[in-house]
């Protein structure tokens, strides 16, 4: 899952390159994610920090931290969603929003997370596992 990978915010100030994605991605369906994105559910691939880096737009960054201490990267000028950090996770690695990506990556999700957040307009019938919060959550779909 290594090469050049690259991908940017809508109005191209921010850019960004990954060498290496984990190969832990998942559509994730917490009110935060669903907000944030405006959309019924986020996909996020995780890759090493060290495999990440900005190319262009660094000062016109902005994170928020939400009362859980999650941060969420996005660009100031267009509000492209763009990285997702948990203290709760491993340091060394960050998640990316799959969206803002050029074009294909090397992963695909492998499950639905927090569920228990997710909105009832939209159904989940793509056989990936369904978890109540976290992977080591509950599963819903057994």
């Amino acid at each position: 899952m290594t090469g050049s990978f690259q991908g940017g915010c809508l109005c191209g100030v921010v850019r960004f390159e990954i060498s290496e994605f984990l190969p832990q991605a998942a559509h994730c369906h917490c009110s935060m994610c669903r907000k944030f994105h405006g959309a019924a559910f986020a996909t996020f691939a995780s890759a090493a920090r060290a495999s990440f880096r900005w190319l262009a737009g660094e000062p016109s960054l902005q994170s928020y931290t939400a009362n859980n201490a999650t941060q969420r990267t996005f660009c100031r000028h267009c509000g492209s969603s763009l990285t997702f950090s948990s203290p709760n996770g491993p340091t060394d690695e960050i998640e990316i929003a799959i969206g803002a990506m050029d074009g294909d990556v090397p992963v695909k999700p492998s499950a639905h997370i927090f569920v228990g957040s997710a909105v009832n307009w939209v159904s989940l019938n793509d056989g990936l596992p369904q978890f109540e919060k976290g992977r080591s959550s509950p599963r819903v779909d057994e």
